[in-house]
């Protein structure tokens, strides 16, 4: 406690990025360091498990240090510990609990494992004060894609997942393919702003008639196969022309899916998070789906977007005033359901 504030630090280590934030009251972000490893593992192609836990281990001190020194806090202010536990890579995970779990025995402060994707929508109540419950969430990322009913700040319902390649997974492997590299999300974003999404048909996966869930492996061999075929024939390959349209098909698919989930649900306000949240291109489509349709639509900033130990920490405060706590028992969890 400091200056009459409840103060939570927070550590998020699930994938690639290493994180340390301290929040004030729940919401008020004092700091959030957050160190990459992009230029790292886009040398590889992608996230390489055993060295993002090698760079989590050597950067979880100086980041924590900088985020304290941020906040203008010590570690004798923090009057609670927020940690991811799960889902995410385990080695990775591993390192984050560990510490969360060495300050709070050394310090003897209340400790909690929290959720990734409960982290991602908790970065809506950061963007937005007047956020609260409930309301519909979409969450689109690297490992996940999924429409969630939040009813209450520690409450939901999973309403649709993705039945194979999350969102974030698709755009990558579609970069690799038309030769963009990693990471491909913002690449895609970017170069396909020059492309005509109407060039080449790809399919649009909608599976049921009343599902929620969503497939990408469909489209992502579609586009294998096209370029395969156009290699084949000798005939030039438009970059932009495929990023743009494989995009078009994907937003296509994920606006519609969300605006089905509200209207079925009667629900007026509608929060995007995970890193895909960041595509221009569909914060575009989805504000113009969500105005024709008279939903309010809450989108954070892209650093709120991507991983960080801010929305860790605003998730933890609301579990601690749930009493929802953790113990020195915690562990890393690779795979876990919300």
């Amino acid at each position: 406690m400091k200056d009459g504030k409840f103060l939570t630090m927070a550590i998020e280590s699930s994938c690639d990025e290493t994180s340390v934030a301290v929040l004030a009251d729940g919401r008020e972000i004092l700091s959030n360091v957050i160190s990459s490893q992009i230029e790292i593992h886009t040398q590889f192609g992608g996230v390489v498990p055993e060295i993002a836990s090698r760079h989590h281990l050597n950067n979880i001190n100086a980041v924590t240090e900088q985020a304290l020194a941020q906040a203008n806090v010590k570690l004798d202010d923090i009057d609670l510990i927020g940690v991811t536990s799960g889902p995410g890579l385990i080695g990775a995970l591993l390192i984050g609990v560990a510490t969360a779990k060495a300050f709070a025995l050394a310090k003897n402060k209340p400790l909690v494992g929290v959720h990734h994707i409960q982290g991602h929508i908790s970065a809506n109540y950061l963007q937005y004060p007047e956020l609260e419950p409930p309301f519909m969430a979409l969450v689109l990322s690297g490992g996940h894609t999924n429409i969630i009913r939040v009813t209450d700040y520690n409450k939901c319902e999973v309403l649709g997942q993705t039945r194979d390649d999350a969102i974030g997974e698709a755009y990558d492997k579609v970069a690799r393919v038309i030769g963009l590299g990693y990471p491909g999300g913002p690449k895609i974003d970017r170069i396909a702003k020059e492309g005509n999404p109407n060039a080449i048909e790809f399919k649009r996966v909608m599976l049921e008639k009343d599902s929620l869930d969503f497939s990408f492996s469909g489209i992502k061999t579609g586009v294998l196969n096209y370029v395969n075929t156009q290699r084949q024939a000798g005939k030039a390959i438009n970059v932009a022309d495929v990023a743009a349209s494989f995009q078009q098909a994907v937003l296509d698919v994920v606006v519609t899916k969300a605006m089905k989930a509200a209207a079925r649900h009667n629900e007026k306000r509608l929060v995007m998070a995970g890193g895909v949240a960041s595509n221009s291109a569909l914060r575009k489509q989805m504000a113009a789906a969500c105005e024709k349709r008279g939903i309010k639509l809450y989108v954070p900033d892209p650093v709120l977007c991507t991983d960080n130990a801010a929305m860790i920490g605003c998730a933890a405060y609301y579990m601690y005033k749930a009493g929802e706590l953790s113990d020195l028992s915690l562990d890393a969890v690779a795979s876990v359901p919300l």
